[in-house]
């Protein structure tokens, strides 16, 4: 298994105006994406990658002068990966509102001459579906072999199914859910309170300020990063380890810290990861994305009914899920695959036991990866692009 190698973004502007849920358009804006890969001449072996919160377009390989800059899904992508390069032709799609590349709060508003800011319309998945189709219809794909993503990554995935069913053969929702719990509301809202309440964020126009709400930022990354690992992790990872130079516990007179120190080892890792993500992601993004999360719904236009919704639906499904992520557990897994049994659709289910939370699907997993491979080779062998490599491609439910 290899790497696709160094990859160079690309960039597609659209003048044609983009209706959004919200009633508002989009004037005119840019995508930025990358794709890996070649093209057949029948267009029949496009795969759409979908991606999370703060992820993008850079799904596999590096950039030029950036030795580490590997893609955020590059384990799962490249030749003889489970989604094999060698055969699929890989789209990844920077989604409107984010700040890797295409027309964000960053960008300026051509009706003020400033940076949008706060006044970036609000964007949903059904929004970054329509935005992503465009792209395809100008690269002339007008089916996908499949379309893949994990998180808020497979919500557009399921959007996709359901917004363009004919334009999709095979979607696969990988540690998704039809729409978040008041728990996971609740846990967006409290990392965007943390942005918004930061002196620095100047009610989303900070970049007039030349500030960056960086404490805030902090603080919903951390928030956040507690939700993406399982407790088993963090206790086998940290545990209660103090940091070396913390007080022993065991000398009460070497309690010299004051209450604001950082003496274990999770505080530092979290404050680590919190210091980082300030450094390069942007807080208006932020607050646009855990709010296209919030909205999610497919159901709602059908009183609930998340089987009537999924009426639309003609692609055929792979939907994953891990033991221990309680933020999109396998329950939600199972209430898409229950819709989808409802409507007769063809649908497999692994539900792999694996300690890693939520991240799970972004890591390395035999199992995880097995299923994926095994899912994709039955794509292969039904559109010709090569031989199937496993003589078994049933899928272990």
């Amino acid at each position: 298994m290899g790497s696709v190698g160094t990859v160079t973004p690309q960039t597609m502007q659209f003048s044609e105006p983009l209706p959004l849920q919200s009633g508002k358009a989009l004037a005119g804006y840019s995508l930025m994406y990358e794709t890996y890969g070649t093209l057949n001449a029948e267009r029949s072996n496009a795969v759409l990658v979908c991606h999370a919160l703060n992820a993008s377009h850079h799904v596999a390989g590096v950039h030029a002068g950036q030795p580490r800059s590997e893609g955020w899904w590059d384990n799962l992508v490249g030749p003889g990966k489970p989604l094999d390069t060698d055969r699929f032709f890989v789209i990844g799609i920077n989604n409107l509102g984010s700040c890797f590349g295409s027309t964000g709060p960053r960008d300026v508003n051509p009706a003020t001459g400033k940076p949008y800011g706060a006044d970036f319309p609000v964007v949903t998945v059904e929004d970054w579906v329509e935005a992503q189709a465009r792209l395809l219809d100008r690269l002339g794909i007008t089916q996908l072999a499949a379309v893949i993503g994990g998180s808020l990554g497979g919500m557009q995935a399921l959007g996709w199914t359901l917004q363009h069913p004919d334009r999709v053969r095979h979607c696969l929702a990988i540690a998704t859910a039809p729409n978040l719990s008041a728990e996971n509301i609740a846990f967006n809202e409290v990392a965007r309170r943390a942005i918004v309440t930061d002196p620095d964020f100047h009610g989303g126009h900070f970049y007039e300020h030349g500030v960056v709400p960086k404490r805030g930022l902090r603080v919903a990354r951390m928030i956040g990063h507690i939700t993406y690992l399982s407790d088993d992790v963090m206790e086998k990872k940290f545990g209660r380890m103090l940091r070396a130079e913390a007080p022993d516990p065991t000398r009460p007179a070497s309690y010299a810290y004051t209450t604001q120190d950082i003496e274990f080892q999770i505080e530092s890792y979290l404050r680590y990861q919190g210091d980082k993500f300030s450094e390069y992601f942007d807080a208006n993004t932020y607050l646009l994305i855990t709010r296209a999360l919030d909205y999610f719904d497919p159901a709602r236009a059908h009183g609930g009914d998340l089987s009537a919704a999924f009426a639309r639906a003609r692609a055929r499904f792979l939907v994953v899920s891990f033991t221990t992520d309680w933020r999109f557990s396998p329950a939600r897994s199972r209430e898409i695959v229950k819709a989808l049994l409802d409507n007769r659709r063809d649908v497999s289910y692994a539900e792999i036991d694996a300690p890693h939370g939520h991240d799970a699907f972004l890591l390395d997993d035999a199992r995880y990866h097995g299923v994926v491979r095994a899912y994709f080779e039955r794509i292969a062998a039904e559109i010709g692009t090569a031989a199937p490599r496993l003589a078994d491609l049933k899928l272990a439910v």
